[in-house]
């Protein structure tokens, strides 16, 4: 494990409060109304053990629940806690995937597959006992989201995809395109990084974190959700991250490096799915609005965020999804 994969790790999780000449570092007010603490939590039996979920609202309420799936992979549901300010209208369910978070760690390589991090959105419906909802995910999340609802279920109200991992041959080439968009100073140390003779790691990190806070997330988390991280148990995030993708955005070597979920685009109910980005994504918005289009899906654009946009900004892309998610609870 390398030290820039940790600070990926603590970047994308809203943890980092990393100083960066050239980069604004600002707070990023969690959305009135969002709740820290769960008005219930429960461990769900899934393939391979049991994962962490929690809920805010009314499961029985007039409108639909929203499930969020979590970045990673081995990320956390920490940085999606401003998703509860919409648990005045409507449940918001978060949850940790297997390995990750407060979810249960065995460490077993069998269990990192795509189809198994599928299995356990049908199963929380189940054992939530959830006859409709809406369905989202950010990330590797969208990725999961894609899967997901590609299958058709009948139970999806609609789907969200939040700057997602569509095929891992779309997102190298869009953090290479972004990586030469960089200062000449840190496209050279980034790619030393990746040769035979690499500089030392702290280098590497003050690269990677510059890259980062660029086009990852360019403000500093709510404290409220810093601090709630901080409690949370140690994981197998990181060796989960390491033996899925790899050591930087700019390669994979893991077990998601020839990853393609391009086809499952026109599987896609595209009426009901809303593809998102960030104005300086990783995952760029061009990339992204051209998937939308192939899966015959809308797509908007969240301004001045980059990739994590409910720390970036949380109180537009909440004003977007109580808009969409409002379009299909009867629908």
């Amino acid at each position: 494990m390398t030290d820039a994969t940790l600070n990926r790790r603590a970047l994308l999780a809203g943890l980092a409060s990393l100083p960066l000449a050239g980069v604004a570092a600002r707070a990023a007010p969690a959305p009135a109304g969002m709740k820290v603490k769960p008005d219930r939590d429960l461990k769900v039996q899934v393939p391979g053990g049991r994962i962490y979920v929690r809920i805010n609202g009314d499961l029985k309420g007039p409108r639909l629940p929203l499930l969020y799936i979590h970045g990673g992979p081995g990320g956390n549901h920490t940085s999606l806690l401003p998703l509860t300010a919409m648990a005045d209208e409507r449940a918001v369910i978060l949850y940790d995937q297997l390995d990750s978070g407060r979810s249960d760690a065995p460490h077993d390589p069998a269990n990192w597959r795509v189809e198994r991090f599928v299995q356990e959105i049908e199963a929380i419906r189940k054992a939530l006992d959830i006859p409709r909802w809406h369905v989202g995910g950010g990330s590797w999340g969208g990725t999961l989201a894609i899967e997901y609802g590609a299958q058709r279920p009948p139970a999806l109200a609609s789907l969200i995809v939040q700057s997602p991992l569509v095929s891992t041959r779309s997102w190298i080439a869009d953090a290479s395109r972004l990586r030469g968009q960089m200062p000449a100073q840190w496209q050279g140390t980034m790619l030393a990084c990746e040769g035979d003779t690499p500089p030392d790691a702290q280098q590497c990190a003050a690269a990677d974190t510059a890259f980062l806070k660029r086009f990852v997330v360019r403000t500093d988390p709510d404290p409220r959700v810093a601090a709630y991280r901080k409690n949370a148990p140690r994981d197998a995030g990181p060796e989960l991250y390491e033996r899925m993708w790899g050591p930087t955005e700019f390669r994979a070597y893991g077990l998601l490096k020839d990853y393609d979920g391009e086809a499952l685009l026109t599987k896609l109910d595209g009426r009901r799915t809303l593809f998102t980005a960030g104005e300086f994504d990783e995952a760029r918005p061009a990339t992204v609005a051209a998937f939308a289009k192939r899966a015959h899906a809308q797509f908007r654009e969240i301004k001045g965020a980059a990739h994590a946009v409910l720390t970036d900004q949380p109180d537009a892309t909440i004003a977007l999804l109580r808009q969409w998610c409002a379009r299909f609870d009867r629908a």
